[in-house]
């Protein structure tokens, strides 16, 4: 009789496997290569077939209707489904949300555990010498003894041995952490053996756990083209497509894990994503919709909704979905500062800057870099209350960690606003302070000349000038700065060679058409 392995019990989950591929034949076949399990029976059937032949007399015999069932493979074993080890942590690679429930879900376990199961069309087979080998590969993985059993493989396989040793290692060394070596030898199984669908799979997966998704596309294909048309691999390709900026693939892909899955939310997710890439903002809304119906506590889904209706330009209706975000008490730095962002464009500068001073406040704490630009902004549109608000609480927040640029961003932007309350000494200080950090700040330069000319002091003016023209990027300006001073005292000869250069450099029609007008003043004098 066909003997089978004691069952042990190891992460309370064990499986069968036909052993056709894997293990020594358990018992002796007879002389003519039946196995001996046929026993009795196998007789008495032999006995019962001779007894209706006679019956129908000579020349006549049972047509063959059904044809001889073999008797079955006597190779069994038990292997164990151990739970998939954590990647140490100099070898994790960050993933996406979306892409680690895939990854963690007990579907995707039991397949990876299920790997170990042949599929007989899709499977490299095993020669009668390879099978008793594999069987102490497996007796060893049963006792816990991983590291043995892949110095066993590598002492038994050569260049001829069967892909089933490869692929074996390669579980062996993803269950041990080392992802590198079992991608190495998932590449060799299929490389053997091209129709081996469970190495493609998990190769496949490996690839994309180690963000290789370029490289795990080809394979999840492979898996599909095998057979292996399973929802968890559709929704997995989609990932990689999209990530791979091919969101039409990726499309087709997620829809095809819905047809299979239509109840798992990441696919749906993943599709709206698509969209989201190929600027489909009205698609997005319209599924958005669908799946806040669904879960209408889900801030990502307001979020990616408040997005589409800013590519749709609807900013008012994205503040809708922020501040629905925000009463949730699901807000973020990135939220807060993006409903900022729509109430300046829209004129609202005291309902911003309340919404950048929150954003200042939470935490892990964001740049300064965002309410600094927000805050030129506001100068530039002569909100100069509100953003002296929003920088003082930079100030605070940000104080003694602001970088040089930007605390000279910080120092012009309130030098502007001095000029605009006409406190010109507060403005002096203010310019003086920023040459003072930088001597090459012809912005800085430039402004604080055109203090000195305000106040009459043309020659220190002018010096200014000249220092900031030595500047390449600012030589333009400068020099039509330095122009207008001589224009202004009547000294069009000198400035027309200033005005002549700085075009020449920078060439701009208003410019040109003052140097036109100069020149006609200069010839009719």
């Amino acid at each position: 009789m066909t003997t089978i392995l004691p069952t042990l019990t190891l992460a309370g989950a064990l499986a069968l496997v036909p052993s056709a591929t894997l293990l020594a034949q358990s018992s002796k076949p007879d002389a003519k290569g039946a196995p001996a399990a046929a026993g009795k029976a196998g007789a008495k059937d032999a006995a019962s077939g001779s007894k209706k032949k006679s019956a129908k007399g000579k020349g006549e015999e049972e047509p063959d209707a059904y044809p001889e069932v073999p008797p079955p493979d006597p190779y069994v074993a038990v292997v164990p489904l151990w739970p998939i080890p954590t990647v140490p942590p100099e070898r994790q690679v960050r993933l996406a949300p979306e892409l680690l429930t895939i990854l963690n879900s007990p579907d995707y376990t039991r397949r990876f555990n299920e790997s170990y199961i042949s599929e007989t069309d899709i499977e490299p087979k095993l020669s009668d010498a390879e099978k008793p080998q594999m069987s102490e590969v497996f007796r060893l993985i049963q006792e816990d003894k991983l590291a043995e059993a892949g110095v066993m493989i590598d002492q038994n396989r050569n260049v001829e041995s069967s892909a089933m040793f490869d692929f074996t290692m390669g579980n062996i060394a993803f269950q041990l952490g080392n992802i590198p070596r079992a991608m190495e030898e998932y590449e060799r199984s299929v490389q053997r053996f091209p129709k081996f669908r469970r190495a493609w799979r998990n190769l496949a997966m490996l690839r994309v756990r180690a963000g290789e998704l370029e490289k795990a596309v080809p394979a999840l294909i492979k898996v599909i083209e095998l057979g292996g048309a399973e929802p968890s691999i559709y929704g997995v390709l989609g990932y990689a497509l999209s990530n791979s900026e091919k969101p039409l693939a990726a499309e087709s892909a997620y829809r095809m894990a819905m047809l299979l899955d239509p109840g798992t939310r990441d696919w749906k997710l993943g599709l709206v994503k698509c969209f989201f890439k190929q600027k489909r903002f009205a698609d997005v809304i319209a599924m958005t919709d669908e799946l806040i119906g669904e879960t209408p506590d889900a801030p990502d889904l307001w979020m990616l909704q408040a997005n589409a209706y800013i590519g749709m330009g609807k900013p008012m209706m994205a503040a809708q979905n922020f501040e629905i975000v925000d009463r949730m008490g699901k807000t973020s730095i990135e939220a807060l500062s993006m409903l900022a962002d729509i109430y300046v464009n829209e004129g609202l500068y005291d309902v911003a800057v309340m919404y950048y001073i929150r954003a200042l406040g939470m935490e892990p704490r964001g740049k300064a870099e965002r309410p600094i630009r927000a805050a030129k902004v506001l100068v530039a549109r002569g909100a100069s209350s509100s953003a002296e608000t929003l920088l003082a609480e930079v100030d605070r927040v940000f104080e003694g960690e602001l970088t040089d640029d930007e605390r000279k961003d910080m120092l012009k932007m309130k030098a502007r606003m001095a000029v605009a309350r006409g406190a010109g000494e507060e403005e002096a200080e203010i310019l003086n302070e920023i040459v003072t950090l930088d001597p090459m700040d012809g912005e800085a330069l430039i402004l604080l000349g055109q203090y000195h000319a305000r106040k009459g002091d043309a020659e220190q003016a002018i010096f200014l000038y000249e220092r900031a023209a030595k500047i390449e990027k600012y030589e333009a300006d400068a020099k039509v700065r330095h122009a207008q001073l001589l224009v202004g005292k009547g000294n069009y000869a000198e400035a027309l060679p200033l005005l002549r250069s700085a075009q020449q450099i920078k060439p701009r029609e208003n410019i040109q058409a003052y140097l036109e007008q100069v020149e006609r003043v200069s010839r009719g004098r």
